[in-house]
């Protein structure tokens, strides 16, 4: 198929015409894990990241996350759903501990889910899970009392705040908005 970088017909390979594009891609969106520095404690302690897409318009976040033994997130709510796919390692939540994730498990959260992610300490290896979170993780402490959120906003702030305090250098990320990949 032909791309284009302004509206019009796009044509298969013989010629043929398909119907009118309006957002023609002149590019294809990609992103390789090998380009993305790991971002060291970026969530949390023992919590690094690379991010794959940061859309804050659609509110949508998607990174690869790499959990150290004994990693910990705080109680959190989501407002929106999440996948998470676990690559390597285990992770659970506090509140289902007879449900531990494993290399090949896909979770689906819906929205208002609310947990206590944690890796445990006796992990022989670091877990590895790609998430694809919309929305909001409205972060609570153990009194109950608000500790922070985390979204596709403050995940993009993150992104730069820490790679640039890690001299990790520019870090290609595909962007929402005016699509296309970014080096913060």
């Amino acid at each position: 198929m032909t791309a284009s970088v302004s509206p019009g017909v796009a044509t298969t390979g013989s010629g043929a015409p398909l119907p009118l594009v309006a957002l023609p891609q002149g590019e294809l969106l990609t992103v390789n894990i090998d380009q993305i520095p790991l971002l060291k404690d970026a969530i949390a302690p023992g919590v690094s990241i690379q991010p794959l897409r940061l859309d804050p318009e659609r509110g949508e976040w998607v990174v690869l996350g790499i959990l150290s033994p004994g990693a910990r997130l705080p109680l959190h709510y989501h407002t929106g759903p999440v996948q998470v796919w676990t690559i390597q390692g285990r992770w659970l939540y506090s509140e289902y501990p007879d449900q531990p994730q494993t290399a090949g498990s896909y979770l689906y959260e819906p929205g208002g889910s609310v947990h206590t992610f944690y890796c445990p300490e006796d992990n022989t290896e670091d877990t590895v899970a790609l998430a694809w979170i919309e929305g909001a993780a409205v972060n609570f402490n153990e009194d109950g009392t608000f500790h922070s959120i985390m979204d596709a906003v403050s995940a993009q702030h993150r992104t730069e705040t820490v790679s640039a305090a890690q001299g990790t250098g520019p870090v290609p990320y595909i962007r929402g908005g005016a699509v296309g990949v970014t080096n913060s």
